[in-house]
């Protein structure tokens, strides 16, 4: 009963939310060819073990829907569920472990955890996890890492200390030359001096989030996965999402591509359909988080 109440507290405030903004998101169903809801989607998770996020990080509705879609998850699976983010770095998990178990101060988890400026934006989905027992995962590589792959190439891992090893992907990073490398080049404007260095640091990422949730899912085996990360990071199944398909075979994943589009009063899905499972449109006139 207790359990119960709490789900009808958490659930109420963002049935109002839902009320607030149930004019300013569509959901499509590429496969399905037809508009959706949130509830279809958790419907569609019977049999998947990953569904992607890929958000605008600005974006205020896309962040309102993470968490919907969260919660709606975990009360769906009986919280057997895990939530990996793109912004906490894999050498910070004991900081997040510490928070989730109420050891550490939020004001110690928020600056030793090196928390995103916008951290109040993802602060609902680490909060219910903390109240309901579910694990946050740190997925992506520190900027210190990052920072040494664009200046030196990815040959600069292998030099790391053993103890630094433990916070990387251990596997060779594919950065073979096709769609998201032109993808990528498109985004960065050229194929100038030290692309490739970039483009390496970007599939770095992409490994790194990969193996952050492959390891997850193999130490806690029928968890559903909720992995929330910029879009460009799982768009048209590439980046993230293709390099856990080299990590993990086996795990089947959905992703969505959600993002404010000027076409949100007459969308037009065919225009969109290659980037995901799921389209999400949000209201360009709902002001951004930041």
């Amino acid at each position: 009963m207790k359990r119960l109440l709490f789900i009808t507290l958490i659930i109420l405030p963002f049935f109002v939310q839902a009320q607030d903004l149930s004019q300013h998101y569509k959901i499509y169903d590429v496969k399905k060819q037809k508009a959706i809801s949130l509830d279809d989607i958790i419907t569609d998770m019977a049999n998947i073990d990953v569904l992607f996020f890929g958000e605008e990080h600005n974006d205020s509705v896309g962040h309102y829907l993470e968490v919907n879609l969260f919660k709606k998850l975990a009360i769906a699976y009986g919280n057997k569920v895990g939530l990996t983010l793109e912004m906490f770095h894999t050498d910070v998990q004991p900081v997040i472990n510490e928070y989730l178990t109420g050891i550490i101060t939020e004001k110690n988890f928020i600056k030793e955890g090196r928390a995103w400026n916008n951290y109040k934006d993802y602060r609902p989905m680490v909060e219910f996890a903390k109240s309901e027992g579910i694990k946050v995962i740190g997925g992506n590589a520190a900027a210190r890492y990052s920072n040494a792959v664009t200046k030196n190439s990815l040959e600069i891992l292998t030099k790391l200390p053993t103890n630094s090893q433990q916070f990387l992907p251990p596997n060779a990073i594919d950065t073979l030359t096709g769609r998201y490398y032109d993808k990528f080049m498109a985004l960065l404007g050229g194929h100038g001096m030290g692309a490739m260095k970039v483009y390496q640091t970007q599939n770095f990422w992409d490994a790194t989030m990969a193996w952050s949730i492959a390891k997850f899912a193999k130490e806690n085996k029928g968890k559903k996965i909720f992995q929330v990360n910029g879009r460009f990071h799982s768009d048209e199944k590439l980046g993230t999402y293709a390099q856990l398909k080299k990590y993990a075979p086996k795990l089947k994943a959905l992703n969505i591509s959600a993002f404010s589009s000027e076409d949100f009063a007459n969308p037009n899905w065919e225009k969109h359909r290659d980037l995901g499972d799921y389209i999400i449109l949000t209201d360009p006139k709902v002001k951004k988080s930041f």
